[in-house]
């Protein structure tokens, strides 16, 4: 994936007049596509153009993309012309994509074609709902992209715009809008861009600071970009004026060596903000333990890839996703800031969400303390009609009054979920995977790093949780089957490799036969 393929071959303003110029749109929910298209829309029909525009939306949560087609020319012998409502393969002029792999979708649709289209996009990813719920890592190669890129169209303009919007404090449309303009495909000027942008009014100032980015990006061909506030955030240390925090840091760059700390620094991370910084003592505490056994398995030789797993899949599985944490997470300001950017609000304009949350009784019990939790377990009867008015979906106004208050509530219990049942319970299968994962590497260390990635398998939260559990358990009990054997981390790779392709788990009950055959 590049990020500075900045090449120009344009066609003239006289040849690009001669027909409708056409640009097609690939972007979704939340990229301001719709405003792009009017922009466009507005910037022809302000120099006397006709313009007009279709669009064929896609679906919500990002299962597809809407498709925005623009055809404009200025009328000919005082006639207008007849425009298409849709793009042909090999006739469109520009296209414009919000994100890498719809560069890719509108690349085998044959709407980039090298004799005629100025290919113009971002380089980032947003994830499809195909690849977020893959119970392992389901994110799409995009290496057939970055081939295609290069060959399929006559100009390409590829770089990351969407970060470049958020350093701007606005949307990619504006970057895209931005870098359309230095192109020169359109035979306007640079002001005449501008001055539609000027019209909107409100959001004027970020959207144009994001364009004149973008435009002077194209012009100059600079390799470097600002990069989103997020991305900044996620690789630097853990920060705070909160001293112990600061001892954790110091700690950890103290004992840990250089090629965990990255990893380390962002387990580090999760895990205070799942829960406070005592909690961050712990997972370092646990973190060195594990390290002590990588030095004396010889990790030195192998770049310690046995405690950067351990740093990754530990702080995962310390951070698991109980109602404390979703209702946490559901009342943060962050949250409802995103959600404002995202759908573009105006002011004066009131959000209001809708969710659908169906707790289990195991859930609720989950939150108490653990022996009560427990004793709770032991009174089937209790238990069972505790259920029938618990476990039902139920649709919450998140930011009404009543449920906001009844969820920071919830959310505000961090306090208490060390000496939880969901807590007891959580700890007592992480410190018996680690055990597995330590007694391993002293014997087979890649064997030991494969059991540490077996945390893979456990995500979410409610019946997913449950069903990666049951997985994760199976799947280590086969390793044991096996973990005398030279090939024991191979069978022990090909386990969790099963277990991550399908939700139903046939492959894996494929595998463990087959390991039962010669155990």
């Amino acid at each position: 994936m590049r990020d500075e393929a900045v090449r120009l071959a344009l066609p003239t303003a006289g040849e690009a007049t001669e027909r409708p110029i056409s640009l097609a749109i690939v972007a979704m929910g939340g990229q301001g596509g719709g405003v792009l298209t009017d922009w466009i829309v507005q910037l022809a029909e302000n120099h006397g153009w006709v313009a007009q525009s279709t669009s064929v939306p896609g679906v919500a949560q990002r299962t597809g993309a809407t498709i925005y087609y623009i055809e404009a020319m200025p009328p000919l012998d005082g006639r207008k012309p007849i425009l298409s409502l849709m793009p042909t393969p090999g006739d469109v002029d520009v296209v414009m994509a919000a994100e890498f792999m719809e560069a890719g979708r509108s690349i085998l649709r044959g709407l980039v074609t090298p004799d005629r289209t100025t290919l113009i996009a971002s380089n980032h990813r947003s994830l499809a709902i195909g690849e977020k719920i893959a119970p392992g890592n389901g994110i799409a190669d995009g290496g057939a992209v970055t081939g295609a890129i290069g060959i399929a169209a006559k100009t390409e303009i590829i770089f990351d715009l969407n970060a470049l919007a958020i350093a701007h404090g606005s949307v990619i449309s504006a970057a895209m809008y931005g870098a359309l303009a230095a192109a020169g495909v359109l035979p306007f000027s640079r002001d005449s861009y501008l001055d539609v942008i000027r019209a909107g009014g409100k959001g004027a100032k970020a959207s144009i600071e994001t364009f004149e980015a973008a435009f002077d990006r194209v012009k100059t061909g600079a390799a470097e970009i600002a990069a989103p506030a997020q991305a900044k955030q996620a690789v630097a240390s853990p920060a705070s004026p909160d001293p112990d925090l600061a001892g954790l840091v110091a700690r950890l760059n103290h004992e840990l060596p250089e090629p965990t700390l990255t990893m380390a620094r962002a387990g580090l991370r999760k895990v205070v903000d799942f829960q406070d910084v005592a909690y961050g003592g712990e997972y370092l505490d646990i973190l060195r333990t594990l390290h002590a056994a990588d030095r004396s398995a010889g990790g030195g030789s192998r770049a310690y890839a046995f405690t950067e797993a351990a740093a990754k899949y530990l702080a995962n599985a310390m951070t698991y996703d109980d109602v404390i944490r979703v209702a946490d997470l559901k009342t943060r300001a962050g949250r409802r800031a995103r959600i404002e950017s995202e759908l573009e609000m105006s002011e004066g304009q009131v959000l209001q969400t809708t969710e659908f949350m169906h707790p289990r009784m195991e859930e609720v019990m989950g939150m108490l303390p653990a022996s009560f939790g427990r004793w709770l377990g032991t009174k089937p009867r209790l238990l069972g009609w505790l259920d029938r008015r618990v476990n039902r979906g139920r649709r919450v106004r998140t930011y009404s009054l009543p449920w906001f208050l009844a969820l920071y509530i919830v959310g505000g219990m961090r306090g208490l979920r060390r000496r939880s049942l969901r807590h007891a319970i959580e700890t007592a299968h992480r410190d018996g995977w680690l055990k597995a994962a330590t007694e391993a590497v002293g014997t087979n260390y890649q064997l030991g790093v494969e059991i540490l990635q077996c945390r893979r398998l456990v995500k979410g939260y409610s019946d997913t949780h449950s069903r990666g559990l049951s997985k994760f358990d199976r799947t280590l009990a086969a390793i044991k089957l096996v973990e005398r054997r030279d090939d024991a981390a191979d069978w022990a790779r090909r386990l969790r490799e099963a277990a991550l392709k399908d939700s139903a788990g046939k492959e894996l009950d494929g595998v463990i036969q087959t390991i039962k055959t010669f155990a």
